[in-house]
């Protein structure tokens, strides 16, 4: 039987976890155990942190990818046993994304940043406020912090734009695809003259599960909010007609159509994207995109620094989340140099209003327009089925916009996923 974290196991590992989360070590380990899923902190780290480090602690990075819940499988299973564990095994920090983190906020395995850690209030203070909504528990604690925040946008390509609509500018662009409506006449006119407007079935996704007014869970009952339905309605259409290039999201058919003849005009995504998801190698399209907010505003993922309780790390744990995600010339030059957008409202001011060029995007600044954006997400609409439902609802879907089954069995198939993930839900 898979070991998850349920109600049931937390009541055999409070009593550990909160003499853990209250009592200090006075000696620091020599081990620092991180829990990540892809190589994005490990660099983020290596490139911004590591020389503080010191010499005598051994950072060793356990890395499980994501898919089909391998990552929260193997650190539920190493949570379990962190009461068991040797000090040199122990967790130290792990990593959450927005999709499952409220599974992890509201339980003993997480320590509050600002009681237990040390961090100060008042270090915390220049971060995006939506950035700490999702990672207090119950009771107002922080459980969390990032070094990033996720507004997104349109990432579209210079050239095609030249071609099709006569200007790569990207206030001119932004005004020709400011609405749906007018997304899908650019779409058109991108067909006819031979390229893909996105690459495949879950580009724009993201895009509309961020604006729904519901959580995909209410109680133990399954809701589809009418955004949903939006994505699904647009992205048939958008197969049936050729605008896209029947694609799945992160595959290498999906990839190919952002190199140099890909053929794809736009992609969604937020500041990350550009840095970790787009190739900057040989014959790619480097230079020739441009980023504008789109059709919808929205924000897509983010990564969090939890401190796993039992940590014998506090003291280095505490200097990492500070530096990472408090400190303003670092936050500036996680902007600058690795192209992310950072949590940290004054360090963007700052970026925004200098002289920084992003190469990859043709020497645009593309920090500014995402400021208001990154003050204004609301991400009261998540719960912690959100990376299931994402995945399987994405999964079913696929089936039909192929045209191997009608909608009815499409959405047959995402029930029968889903309650076989989550069994303790109700459609």
């Amino acid at each position: 039987m898979k070991r998850v974290i349920t109600g049931a196991v937390l009541g055999m590992a409070c009593l550990f976890l909160f003499s853990c989360a209250n009592n200090k070590k006075d000696a620091q380990g020599k081990v620092l155990n991180i829990y990540v899923w892809n190589d994005e902190f490990p660099s983020r780290f290596n490139d911004f942190y590591k020389s503080k480090l010191p010499e005598d602690v051994k950072v060793n990075f356990v890395q499980t990818p994501n898919q089909n819940n391998a990552y929260q499988d193997k650190l539920d299973e190493a949570l379990l046993a962190q009461a068991s564990a040797s000090a040199d095994d122990k967790i130290d920090i792990f990593l959450v994304e927005a999709d499952y983190a409220l599974k992890y906020v509201d339980t003993p395995y997480t320590l509050d940043v600002v009681r237990d850690i040390g961090l100060k209030e008042s270090e915390l203070a220049n971060q995006f406020k939506y950035t700490q909504d999702i990672m207090r528990d119950s009771n107002g604690k922080l459980k969390g912090v990032s070094w990033q925040a996720c507004p997104a946008g349109v990432v579209y390509r210079r050239s095609y734009a030249k071609a099709v609509l006569g200007t790569d500018d990207p206030a001119e662009v932004q005004e020709a695809i400011s609405t749906w409506d007018k997304f899908d006449a650019v779409a058109a006119k991108m067909k006819a003259a031979g390229y893909y407007m996105v690459s495949g079935y879950d580009d724009d996704f993201r895009v509309f599960s961020d604006n729904v007014t519901s959580p995909w869970v209410k109680g133990n009952q399954i809701v589809v909010d009418p955004q949903i339905n939006r994505w699904i309605e647009q992205t048939k259409e958008y197969t049936d007609k050729g605008y896209n290039n029947k694609t799945s999201l992160w595959s290498a058919e999906w990839s190919n159509g952002m190199m140099e003849n890909g053929g794809v005009f736009c992609y969604f995504g937020p500041a990350w994207f550009v840095d970790f998801s787009m190739p900057h190698d040989a014959g790619s399209a480097f230079g020739d995109w441009a980023f504008v907010k789109g059709p919808q505003g929205f924000s897509w993922g983010g990564t969090w620094i939890c401190a796993a309780a039992g940590t014998d790390n506090v003291d280095l744990v505490r200097d990492i989340m500070y530096t990472l995600t408090c400190d303003k010339d670092t936050m500036v030059r996680i902007a600058m140099e690795a192209s992310d957008f950072a949590n940290n409202e004054p360090a963007m001011r700052e970026v925004a209003n200098s002289n920084y060029k992003n190469d990859f995007l043709g020497g645009q600044n593309h920090m500014a327009f995402f400021i208001d954006s990154a003050a204004s997400i609301d991400k009261s609409a998540i719960s912690k089925y959100d990376q299931g439902m994402t995945e399987k609802i994405q999964s079913a879907m696929k089936d039909y916009f192929d045209g191997k089954v009608d909608l009815d069995t499409a959405w047959e198939n995402f029930y029968t996923a889903v309650l076989e993930l989550y069994p303790n839900l109700k459609r």
